[in-house]
């Protein structure tokens, strides 16, 4: 089955996310690049990957992972050259793999040529660019996001004597985009990289571009600046598609969808954050209440499901009760803890390398209804260094092999300009792709193989999706229908085998085969499907009319 729409290539994606300071070192410098990344692109394709979002690679003062940008339209030397990027848009053209990159437009570096100009000349339009109060607010700290980190929105301007508005770290002031010039601004930048060949992008902190800061006004609905871009990005490229970093309640989403004609997808945090609470709990209860809440089935509603990302596992839209079973399952000491919400460990780390675990996750992931996206290493289970500060945690180099460095770069490991995991059991001498690709059991295979299935059967993309009634407590199990064809997926969250029934009423009946699993047993009786799972394990069945 197959419906063809502007953007069916998202709905069919799947997406590898990766910062190129840690992915590949191409010039031989210690630090990853876009000659790295190209020089492995072929590991993406050998991998499945249909869409690369490559994290900020823009000029940065990189006090932040690149999102304190200095120049939108500027390459980072340190990264690499146009003609390095040129290269990487044709070798991705070339293989059928989408290009997405960061728009980070709610700030930018205090560094930053609009901000510099900004504090020279008060009078200036540029002056306006930014957010501004002669005296700080007596509510001045209700909406930081670097809890323990910052304890203000507001900082001190010496050379104007003036406060400005920041939403993250106070070294990256944030946009005034209620004006009028800074949307127009933006509508540039948007231009310019489609026009370089990328094909969409994912607006960073998108609902903090969008709320009211200081004594600044949209004039209209906030939300519309979406269709403008959105408008833009199509005369350009019709297939372009947006993708919103919005971590709301779901209750906000349509908001940002508006029937299509605003984002074309949005990072679904709200399954993210239940997902690792189902996994805490060991039985999917609240996930499965969680589907209640979110607005899913509509055909204007695309959500891109994650395990981590580059930040922290964010656990806002918890309870606070529910986010300290998280914590005392995946975070127990303070140190896992950061920003009073979140965890700053890799999924490994988290499940303890339990292997069984970290593959029922990756069988969740590209099992529920969405768009699955896997972090750079995530798919060979990388450990992170708790001793590197905040989020760095997990953002170390990638490991490909057990030689010098991990196989990031040739440099003497004393030149090497990205922090690597050297000790323990996720050192790369332990954890690496080389190692896992000639291990046919290994995550890897796993990943790649549930990739390759998802590909074979666009029914998780086009069929209807429905859960299933199924027993005891700690199963999961849900099904897409085609007109003759219909995919069953079963999940034992327990760390115990279970004798599984699953309820088939109103499915088709017909032939079967397993398409992804080892089930201890499995028997068919009308309705009715008895399987037994392993600890930790899923089954995928196909039938068919």
């Amino acid at each position: 089955m197959k419906k063809t729409t502007a953007n069916h290539w998202l709905k069919e994606a799947v997406i590898y996310a990766l910062d190129v300071r840690s992915f590949r070192d191409g010039n031989r410098d210690g630090l990853g690049d876009l000659k790295g990344l190209t020089a492995k692109f072929d590991y993406l394709v050998e991998l499945g990957i249909t869409c690369l979002w490559i994290l900020p690679f823009f000029s940065s003062d990189n006090q932040d992972g690149g999102y304190d940008i200095v120049d939108y339209y500027e390459i980072d030397p340190r990264l690499g050259t146009w003609n390095d990027f040129e290269k990487l848009i044709k070798k991705a053209k070339k293989s059928g793999v989408r290009i997405i990159i960061d728009l980070v437009v709610n700030h930018t570096s205090k560094h930053h040529p609009w901000f510099q100009q900004a504090i020279r000349s008060p009078s200036s339009s540029l002056h306006h660019y930014y957010i501004w109060e002669n005296r700080k607010p007596k509510n001045d700290a209700e909406d930081v996001v670097f809890q323990t980190v910052e304890n203000s929105n507001w900082a001190y301007e010496p050379a104007i004597k003036k406060y400005y508005y920041h939403t993250f770290y106070t070294h990256q002031p944030d946009l005034n985009v209620a004006n009028p010039l800074v949307q127009q601004e933006i509508v540039q930048i948007i231009k310019f990289w489609a026009e370089k060949g990328v094909s969409g992008f994912r607006i960073d902190a998108a609902p903090h571009i969008l709320r009211k800061k200081g004594k600044e006004r949209f004039q209209g609905d906030p939300y519309n600046i979406i269709n403008q871009w959105r408008n833009e990005l199509f005369k350009i490229n019709k297939e372009g598609v947006l993708i919103g970093e919005a971590d709301v309640e779901p209750e906000k989403y349509p908001e940002f969808f508006n029937k299509g004609r605003r984002l074309t997808a949005i990072f679904n945090f709200f399954f993210n954050n239940y997902l690792f609470l189902a996994f805490a709990e060991q039985h999917p209860q609240a996930l499965i209440k969680a589907f209640v809440r979110l607005p899913l089935f509509s055909k204007h509603h695309l959500y891109l499901n994650f395990l981590r990302n580059h930040d922290e596992l964010d656990l806002e839209r918890l309870q606070q009760g529910e986010r300290e079973k998280v914590y005392q399952m995946f975070a127990p000491k303070s140190t896992m803890k950061i920003y009073g919400r979140g965890i700053r460990r890799r999924l490994a780390t988290m499940v303890d390398n339990d292997e069984r675990r970290m593959k029922l996750a990756m069988h969740v992931l590209f099992s529920l209804p969405g768009i699955p996206v896997i972090r750079y290493g995530e798919e060979i289970g990388m450990g992170d260094d708790l001793r590197l500060s905040e989020r760095e945690s997990v953002r170390t180099t990638m490991q490909w092999s057990t030689s010098a460095n991990g196989g990031f770069s040739p440099v003497a490991e004393h030149a090497l300009r990205y922090p690597i995991i050297r000790e323990g059991i996720y050192s790369f001498r332990h954890v690496n792709v080389a190692k896992q690709r000639h291990n046919k059991s290994s995550l890897w295979h796993c990943v790649a193989q549930l990739i390759a299935a998802r590909k074979r059967h666009n029914l998780f993309v086009y069929g209807a999706f429905r859960l299933l009634t199924a027993q005891p407590k700690q199963i999961m199990a849900y099904t897409y229908e085609g007109k003759k064809e219909t995919v069953v997926v079963i999940h034992n969250f327990s760390a115990d085998a279970q004798e599984v029934m699953v309820n088939l009423k109103g499915m088709i009946e017909g032939n079967w085969q397993c398409l992804i699993g080892k089930p201890l047993a499995i028997t068919k009786k009308k309705r009715k499907l008895n399987v037994g799972l392993a600890a930790y394990s899923s089954v995928w069945l196909h039938f068919r009319s």
